[in-house]
């Protein structure tokens, strides 16, 4: 009976602690069942072996509002991890980004972009869509490449866009060449003269691995 209330008091909270396996056969062995998730692959570290990277967000019951009308809203924090490919197969964890990514609140959608290019870098976009309160919207879309052993920002898209006047800005900045292209125009006009296009140089910097900042 002592055992049975000890495994009754431990159940909750391991399934709090539940979390993403360091390494499994294949994605299902790494995602926690019922956690939402979005995946890309592709050779990131240059082995020839297939990479996974990981969106997946939990399903804590603590973090999830439900409305009146009985429509939930998951605002538990996503959860970004690589995982390298093993010889022989399956994957093993590489690192993981806990608080990387922001989770979305009643007001605030925060929709996510993974892909892997053919050149072996990772881009991950955030974009965020208010509900109420800001007609704006948009988001960044960072490119990060594997070498000396992390991943270093190498590239930044972003575009905003104004759902009522159609008026965007939308911002290229590479980390390689050092420059920047701005371009403004409206969403609503189909005429490329009208598009103002800018070309700037960046000032050099270190470049910054995943996980120095919050997307």
């Amino acid at each position: 009976m002592k055992n049975l209330f000890i495994l009754l008091m431990l159940t909750p909270m391991l399934a709090m602690a539940q979390g993403l396996n360091e390494q499994g056969a294949s994605l299902d062995a790494l995602v926690p069942q019922g956690w939402a998730h979005q995946e890309a692959t592709g050779d990131l570290n240059k082995d020839g072996l297939p990479d996974l990277v990981i969106i997946a967000t939990p399903n804590h019951k603590d973090k999830i509002l439900v409305r009146d009308d009985g429509y939930e809203i998951n605002m538990n924090t996503p959860q970004l991890a690589i995982y390298f490919g093993k010889q022989g197969g399956g994957y093993k964890l590489f690192k993981q980004y806990p608080d990387l990514i922001p989770a979305r609140d009643e007001y605030c959608i925060v929709e996510t972009t993974l892909e892997v290019t053919d050149r072996g870098a990772l881009r991950l976009g955030v974009s965020m869509f208010m509900t109420a309160g800001s007609a704006d919207t948009g988001g960044p879309t960072y490119t990060f490449r594997f070498q000396n052993g992390d991943f270093y920002l190498i590239g930044k898209d972003e575009m905003e866009f104004s759902r009522y006047s159609g008026k965007a800005t939308e911002v290229s900045e590479n980390y390689l060449t050092w420059k920047r292209q701005q371009k403004d125009f409206n969403m609503f006009r189909d005429n490329d003269s009208e598009v103002r296009e800018k070309w700037t140089r960046l000032k050099r910097r270190p470049l910054q691995r995943l996980g120095d900042f919050n997307l």
